[in-house]
């Protein structure tokens, strides 16, 4: 490395935030990108490690992010970006919405601040693009089979370009009216624009991936028409069906699901228009999200640009820890508190936190009673007299994902699932049924973009021996 002692010399640079009272104004990203100089000097932090955790450990798609800083140090981005490439489809994505692992995985975690390894990641990808150097890669010789790919999700279009690269024919097939699954309708603008989205699209359109929207399986199109007219099918549909609650006044308006209502939030940023007897409106209202995660987190900064007039997110777990606990050394992933650039646009978090009932007047909700949690070990009970009332114009539901037994396309197909209720395959990502093959968070449940895309990448691999043989 240019600089072996980086880490002792350099200190850990963060991009720049803009300012709270001017984001809340916009669905702009939240932050700007650091200088090319910057970059480059955080890139000399890494120590080439002998042991590097961060891509052996710590990322799922084993980016080799000891050697692609090495070659920006050097000055060498074209070289660093078919590095980055060769293990990562859509590094610009994961750059932006990663909660890198690796990062927590890296050796100067323990006692320094760890390499930047994400705005690394990011700003090669970006540069890769401004100078023209991200290029359709078209396969110089055409298989001859067919590929349909349910679900344009990390995963489907991973697998997707994989498959396409490797001269199949791929037809990726959405119900919904834009590519890109969570990509695109999951995660607001002000982390990820959809233009970053669509570019990548534009080029594996380019590489002869053919995209079909509004089409699901099952009602538009039957499992026997993908089996007759396809060599393979891969089943990457995420995992559609929300966690609900079930507790008194759930029937009231007011309350929704949190991808109902980031949806809705996308599709109005990208100029759709929205009838007024469905529009979710959060301006001047008191909004409750139940949930602590990063969908709720995204709830929060999208209701607060709304001009909510308060949004309060509650979590059934206990608060996390400030720092790493004795049972949670480095360099697992750290169970510690996280705070969202949307929380510190003004919001209320409260934890060990339980639901009792939802109140309405008029059919509407308007009150949201809880109750505090003790916790032990696992297990919690409500701590007596301890209930309390909050104001709940507005309810967003964002408790995670549960495996949907039922799910249509496990019927179609007549698919096997396992304990859990998710699609059953082996390590092949085979599942009980010939030629259709399953992956990401349809197998696994939901889980990181790092790890969709990985999975596809595995199941695309999988899928091109099955083809060759």
């Amino acid at each position: 490395m240019p600089k072996l002692d980086g880490f002792r010399t350099i200190k850990r640079k963060e991009p720049p935030y803009r300012d709270v009272e001017e984001r809340i104004c916009d669905f702009e990203p939240v932050n700007g990108p650091l200088s090319e100089s910057e970059v480059v000097e955080q890139a000399r932090r890494c120590m080439d490690c002998g042991v590097p955790f961060c891509h052996m450990h710590g990322c799922p798609l084993g980016n080799r992010i000891p050697d692609y800083s090495e070659l920006i140090a050097n000055g060498q981005w074209k070289e660093a970006l078919t590095l980055l490439e060769s293990t990562n489809n859509f590094p610009e994505v994961t750059g932006r919405i990663c909660p890198a692992p690796c990062e927590t995985s890296c050796t100067l975690a323990t006692d320094f601040e760890a390499v930047t390894c994400e705005q690394i990641e990011l700003n090669i990808a970006e540069r890769g693009w401004r100078e023209g150097w991200v290029v359709p890669e078209i396969a110089p010789i055409k298989t001859g089979k067919r590929v349909a790919i349910v679900g344009s999700g990390p995963t489907g279009l991973a697998a997707a370009q994989q498959l396409a690269r490797k001269g199949h024919e791929v037809i990726v097939f959405e119900k919904s009216d834009r590519i890109g699954g969570l990509l695109m309708y999951g995660i607001p603008n002000f982390k990820l624009e959809k233009e970053v989205i669509d570019r990548r699209l534009a080029q594996m359109k380019a590489e002869g991936v053919i995209f079909e929207k509004e089409v699901e399986i099952g009602t538009d199109l039957s499992a026997h028409y993908l089996l007759s007219k396809f060599d393979a099918v891969v089943i990457a549909s995420g995992t559609p069906l929300a966690r609900d609650i079930s507790i008194p006044g759930r029937d009231l308006k007011g309350i929704h699901f949190a991808l109902e209502y980031l949806t809705q939030q996308t599709k109005l940023v990208l100029g759709d228009t929205i009838a007024p007897e469905d529009y979710i409106d959060a301006k001047g209202k008191n909004v409750v999200v139940i949930g602590g995660g990063d969908t709720g987190s995204d709830c929060v900064g999208s209701v607060i640009r709304r001009g909510c007039a308060s949004v309060t997110q509650i979590e059934l777990l206990p608060k996390p820890p400030e720092m790493r606990q004795d049972d949670n050394p480095w360099p697992q992933w750290p169970r510690i508190l996280r705070t969202s650039s949307s929380h510190k646009e003004g919001a209320t978090r409260m934890w060990s936190v339980g639901s009792k009932e939802f109140i309405g007047k008029d059919g509407r909700v308007k009150k949201f009673s809880c109750v505090n949690l003790k916790w032990k070990g696992r297990e919690f009970t409500e701590i007596p007299g301890s209930e309390f009332i909050l104001d709940a114009d507005l309810v967003l539901l964002s408790m995670g994902f549960v495996p949907y037994r039922e799910s249509p396309l496990v019927k179609e197909f007549g698919l096997a699932v396992d304990e859990r209720g998710s699609i059953a395959v082996d390590s092949k990502y085979r599942t009980s049924k010939p030629k259709i093959f399953a992956a990401g968070d349809a197998v696994i449940g939901a889980s990181l973009v790092v790890r969709a895309i990985n999975y596809g990448r595995e199941c695309a691999e999988s899928v091109d021996s099955f083809l060759s043989e």
